[in-house]
């Protein structure tokens, strides 16, 4: 990136560009609509999704929601041909700030299954597994 890198809140009118690389980074998958999630992380004062903005386009993101007793962090994804160059541990970074500055004590993420690549990413910035099983029943249909 020629320029240097800022991060951000993201408006509304990034949508396409942070799902296009969502889409890019394979964070996509079919019973979560990302436009959706986008929308909806904007939507409330308890969540943003973060842009590293580097030469005029968006180049990773974050998204950082609480849920009033603990932070959750979703959507890291740099863009792949930038990928290496401490983007995703920055974005990290960023929505633990966010995070801490809403007084949440500690931040919590879910790692696909299909996605174990990441995993020693996340232990190299101090996260670990927990001994817990993650349920899950949905409230609404999801488009599959």
């Amino acid at each position: 990136m020629s320029e240097s890198v800022t991060v951000r809140s993201c408006a509304a009118e990034d949508r396409d560009a942070v799902v296009a690389l969502w889409t890019a980074c394979g964070l996509v998958v079919p019973w979560n609509d990302p436009a959706s999630d986008f929308a909806l992380a904007l939507s409330k004062s308890s969540s943003t999704v973060l842009a590293a903005i580097g030469d005029g386009r968006i180049a990773a993101t974050a998204m950082a929601g609480q849920d009033g007793h603990r932070g959750w962090i979703y959507y890291v994804a740099v863009d792949p041909a930038l990928q290496g160059r401490g983007l995703g541990r920055r974005m990290v970074a960023e929505a633990e700030s966010w995070l801490a500055a809403a007084g949440m004590p500690k931040v919590q993420l879910l790692v696909r299954e299909t996605n174990q690549r990441v995993l020693a990413f996340y232990e190299r910035l101090g996260y670990a597994r927990s001994p817990v099983t993650m349920m899950q029943k949905w409230l609404t249909n999801p488009s599959l």
